[in-house]
């Protein structure tokens, strides 16, 4: 399959490319809005990465490092939401934003579709030096109990390495 374009419209990143509803039919990649796929910002990156599509910005073809400097603009966070996605995305996981839950992602279950069941899991990734108070962690693990969701943490070190602590609630 060759590159296909999608263009960057303000936050919003988009094709109307048929190639883009067989990616969404067959690996949930983007989400349809009016005729078209809008992606998320770290699923733009990852389809930049395999070479599926070309970012086009008032019809001008864009470079990777340009891209990237554009979309840490919009979110101060992407590198780091960026490493988890890719890190899920790469273990067979359908990772989408969860913006309206207040964390970074949703991820499902392997096999399973948005739409067709529910995510397993809030994600919220964070850099091993950030400081976190229990009034984070609480209100993180409360959004998660409130939504039926596991709560899944993603971790980052130093060395970009990853580690997952899942939580859940234990009625005593």
């Amino acid at each position: 399959m060759n590159k296909f374009p999608a263009y960057l419209i303000g936050n919003i990143i988009s094709t109307n490319s048929a190639e883009a509803f067989t990616i969404y039919k067959k690996s949930a990649f983007g989400e349809p809005v009016e005729g078209k796929i809008q992606y998320s910002l770290t699923e733009s990156i990852y389809l930049f990465e395999k070479n599926k599509i070309e970012i086009f910005q008032n019809n001008k073809l864009i470079s990777k490092n340009e891209f990237l400097k554009k979309l840490q603009k919009i979110d101060k966070k992407i590198s780091l939401k960026y490493s988890v996605f890719k890190d899920l995305r790469d273990k067979g996981y359908i990772v989408k934003t969860a913006l309206k839950f207040g964390a970074d992602f949703r991820v499902y279950p392997k096999g399973t579709r948005p739409g067709k069941s529910h995510a397993k899991w809030l994600v919220f990734a964070e850099h091993e030096s950030k400081k976190h108070t229990w009034q984070d962690f609480a209100s993180k693990n409360r959004v998660a109990h409130s939504t039926k969701k596991k709560l899944l943490l993603a971790i980052i070190d130093e060395e970009n390495k990853i580690s997952y602590y899942e939580v859940s609630w234990v009625k005593p």
